[in-house]
């Protein structure tokens, strides 16, 4: 510990930049955000659906990691549905776009330094269960991190390694109030485990059957390095994906980012209906 001029301690502790950007967000804002949620490809339209709202581009928070993928705008929404306070991250950044892993994890632990409890993750993903076909909304159960990267190497809050227990990754009461949603809204919603890989190319067909071998049901390229992130931090973590098309090698289809985002338009209408009840239930579990 060093010391001030005055003889006392000085903190040498390195500052950490999340909480940099949270005080920033926090200095004219009091009332604290319950639940968070992370929009992913082409499924940014929910969060204008927050009343008494505002956004805030990422590139305006300090420390923030910009977006530069289509279907990602980049804005931090802070507003509420009904009586419950969210903020919302239309977009996120991809360990493909060139970010460290910690930039990755930056939105959904700025997420929680500013007091949230729940983070709801959504997500597009490639269909490899026959079932899973487009347009189909499937719980995340589990998943497979296939991405070589994890945010807890080399950083914890005291410098030492942080192992985290992800035997529960996904939050059982969470997932049960996914469940009841879509059955008192009359929708289907699939259940699956998540291989998260780097991208930014789509899997070949070989890689597909392999992950079909390996228990996955669903493939994308984000979520599975937030939620580790997330429960680092004794966050509960719900999540999502909007199957947007049929993985590499199951369809005679050319797999493009463009029919992910039509895909994920098509189905914002339940999408939209199951977050918003989602969403209060997720508060309500505190």
């Amino acid at each position: 510990m060093a010391r001030n001029p005055d003889g006392t301690d000085r903190d040498t502790r390195p500052v950490d930049p999340v909480d940099v950007a949270a005080a920033h967000l926090q200095r004219e804002r009091r009332e604290p955000p319950r639940v968070g949620v992370v929009l992913g490809s082409g499924l940014g339209a929910w969060a204008t659906r927050l009343q008494q709202a505002e956004s805030v581009p990422y590139g305006s928070i300090p420390h923030m990691p910009t977006p530069t993928v289509a279907g990602h705008s980049g804005k931090l929404w802070l507003g509420n549905l009904g009586t419950t306070r969210v903020a919302c991250l239309e977009g996120r950044v991809h360990a493909y776009e060139g970010h460290a892993v910690e930039r990755v994890v930056f939105g959904v632990r700025l997420l929680t330094a500013l007091g949230c409890r729940s983070v709801l993750l959504t997500n597009a993903a490639g269909g490899i269960r026959a079932d899973l076909t487009p347009g189909t909304l499937m719980l995340i159960t589990d998943h497979l991190n296939l991405s070589g990267r994890n945010p807890l190497v080399g950083w914890s809050p005291d410098g030492h390694a942080t192992f985290v227990d992800l035997t529960r990754a996904y939050d059982a009461e969470l997932a049960a109030s996914a469940r009841a949603v879509a059955s008192e809204l009359g929708q289907t919603l699939a259940e699956g485990v998540y291989a998260g890989l780097l991208g930014p190319s789509y899997e070949t067909p070989a890689e597909i059957r392999m992950l079909r071998t390996l228990g996955a049901d669903a493939v994308g390229m984000s979520t599975v390095l937030e939620a580790i992130a997330l429960r680092e931090r004794a966050v509960r973590v719900g999540a999502i994906s909007c199957i947007t098309n049929v993985a590499a090698g199951l369809s005679p289809a050319t797999l493009n980012h463009e029919e992910v985002q039509q895909t994920a338009a098509a189905a914002r209408e339940r999408f939209t209906a199951l977050l918003d009840a989602w969403v209060q239930r997720a508060a309500a579990l505190g």
